[in-house]
């Protein structure tokens, strides 16, 4: 290769990477939060430290997905997660990130941005092992943004995460945390039970499925014997080491199967989990999931909070807060989000 190839390339080379860090906006840096002296915590976590998720002294697990897309909500979690926490030096963040190439963000990038946000958080960035056959497994939904192959990664989380990790709290990006965390993973998982999260008896579960799956007597059975209820996928307490003996993830794969054969819903990643766990749940206060707070899928419109407590809240449905607050159109309850959004330059968040 002559010089002026060579400088040609480097020159490609370079202005590719500048592209692509260009992509990934610029955030603040979050306060310092310690472990509460009163909370009687582990000791902190040493940050930078991959072999830290096998630590004992790891309080709380939290599994996330780490993609450019959804990066501004994933950070305003984390720094509510740490804000209200009475151990936060005691969290580790576990963020699964897209194995494909992205124009977009290198999973590298993306962990360089949680650094510089949050110098001394302990967590480890996965790739997505199982990206490309997940790929293959989904069929279209009503809404393009949920068939991410990445939105099926709470499936993979008993393999994608290590062995040693029995615990973990899941949650969605378009979350902010008003309570302890702590409570949330303390939630009480008896007998075989690997799944804890609010369940809504009220909705109409029926709503989830097509009519030719209730029509089916074969499909329907499936529910036979259970007190079957949505229960929203976005916060969840998961026991991997009670999933990984059970096999949950080959079964929900079964299902996904199913429907590229046969249509038996409309809903992305959520009726695979209810076909497997509906009904065979832990129950969680409702407060650990105000939900639909980013409206239906169609249209994104307002809402409110339900009646009740609140310690989490989640803007599920298609309006996310960034996009409504950026657009000068947020709903009431955007307001609360904003108080943790890090993106430079922002409204301003009071310290701690």
């Amino acid at each position: 290769m002559s010089r002026s190839a060579l400088q040609l390339l480097l020159l490609v080379f370079a202005a590719g990477a500048a592209v692509s860090s260009a992509a990934l906006p610029r955030y603040r840096e979050a306060p310092h939060f310690t472990n509460s002296a009163a909370a009687q915590c582990p000791p902190p976590l040493p940050p930078s430290c991959a072999d830290a998720a096998c630590s004992p002294h790891a309080a709380v697990h939290v599994a996330m997905t780490l993609d450019a897309s959804y990066l501004r909500g994933t950070m305003a979690a984390v720094l509510s997660v740490l804000r209200h926490a009475s151990c936060p030096e005691s969290i580790f963040f576990h963020f699964i990130s897209s194995s494909a190439p992205s124009p977009r963000a290198t999973a590298e990038e993306l962990r360089a941005t949680v650094r510089a946000s949050f110098p001394s958080l302990a967590f480890r960035v996965y790739p997505f092992a199982d990206e490309a056959r997940v790929a293959g497994l989904i069929s279209t939904s009503i809404r393009g943004a949920l068939d991410r192959p990445l939105n099926y990664a709470r499936s993979y989380l008993a393999s994608t995460l290590p062995p040693c990790v029995r615990r973990v709290v899941y949650l969605d990006s378009d979350v902010v945390l008003t309570d302890d965390i702590a409570s949330l993973a303390a939630t009480p998982l008896l007998s075989e039970t690997a799944v804890a999260a609010p369940e809504y008896c009220g909705a109409n579960f029926t709503a989830y499925f097509t009519p030719g799956f209730w029509a089916s007597p074969a499909l329907s059975s499936a529910f036979a014997g259970r007190r079957a209820c949505y229960f929203n996928t976005g916060v969840m307490v998961l026991d991997l080491a009670r999933w990984r003996r059970a096999g949950y993830t080959a079964r929900i794969e079964e299902w996904m199967e199913l429907q590229k054969r046969v249509r038996i819903y409309e809903l992305g990643s959520l009726p695979p989990f209810l076909l497997v766990f509906a009904g065979r749940i832990a129950a969680v206060d409702h407060r650990w999931n105000q939900h639909g707070l980013g409206g239906d899928n169609y249209r994104g419109l307002c809402r409110g909070l339900h009646a009740g407590a609140v310690s989490l809240l989640h803007w599920s449905g298609k309006g996310k807060p960034w996009d409504r607050l950026d657009a000068g159109r947020p709903c009431p309850l955007d307001a609360v989000w904003a108080k943790y959004d890090l993106l430079r330059p922002a409204a301003g968040i009071e310290s701690s």
